[in-house]
């Protein structure tokens, strides 16, 4: 068999990739469980400090949900759907969202669907010249059901969403760039040099610190202002005891490169 998602490390980064090309990189059951089995071993992996997601092949990122196999669950009822469809992406798209190790996804091609929700879902994303996006789910006579109808909005805005989400029409990377859900376009043979070289550029700086930032946007975003400046102060009072801290405070009075331990 081979591995629905492969994992390579290349130093302090983990490159994860969607591996059906045949079937544009389709999230059937298998893959969703085996990327969220790998995310729970990364993070346990103090070696790797972020993560590159990308999709195997040169046609797609990930075209969404297995059509095929999803059908099987949805004539098993409203709740079989829910269960074996819904809470798994729901799942993976929140374990991604809240990961407190960078995620930067690189959008390689298509990323219909269930793609884009994972690309609206992690941290940072940069998308080749070549990708495409949309939101399909419509043409199927549902909405999205791993985040899109609420991340998208959160991102894009109300009434920029709603025209994706109600028309089901693919939009360039340009656009996604405008909308704020992928943070660069590059031209496609620099895709993966470019999210390594942005994920560089955040290790430079200190992992718990990192992980707070994570922590106090993720969090902060469906709270009150109030509320969020709370988890900040929170966030905050996590990392004094650390060495990290008084390594940075120090590195910077005595004007040399801090050495971060992560903790």
């Amino acid at each position: 068999m081979t591995d629905t998602v492969l994992c390579e490390t290349r130093g302090r980064i983990a490159l994860l990739t969607l591996n059906r090309p045949a079937k544009l990189n389709a999230l059937n059951y298998e893959t969703i469980d085996r990327l969220t089995a790998l995310l729970d071993a990364l993070e346990a992996d103090a070696a790797v400090r972020a993560i590159v997601l990308t999709g195997a092949g040169d046609r797609a990122f990930s075209a969404g949900g297995d059509i095929h196999e999803f059908s099987h669950s949805v004539r098993g009822g409203a709740d079989t759907a829910v269960r074996e469809f819904v809470r798994r992406g729901q799942g993976l798209t929140a374990r991604l969202e809240a990961f407190p190790k960078p995620v930067i996804a690189a959008v390689n091609g298509i990323a219909f669907g269930g793609g884009c929700e994972i690309t609206e879902a992690v941290h940072l994303a940069i998308a080749s010249e070549r990708a495409t996006f949309a939101k399909p789910e419509i043409n199927l006579g549902m909405p999205p059901t791993f985040g899109g109808t609420q991340r998208l909005p959160r991102l894009a805005g109300r009434k920029r969403a709603l025209e994706l989400l109600l028309t089901g029409d693919a939009f360039t990377a340009s656009k996604a760039l405008e909308l704020g859900l992928v943070n660069a376009v590059v031209p496609h043979e620099a895709l993966l040099p470019s999210a390594f070289a942005m994920a560089e550029r955040i290790l430079r700086h200190s992992p718990v610190a990192a992980a707070g930032i994570i922590a106090a946007v993720t969090r902060g975003l469906n709270m009150t202002i109030g509320e969020g400046l709370q988890v900040e102060s929170e966030q905050f009072a996590r990392v004094v005891p650390t060495h990290d801290l008084r390594e940075g405070i120090d590195a910077w009075i005595e004007r040399r490169q801090p050495a971060y331990r992560g903790c």
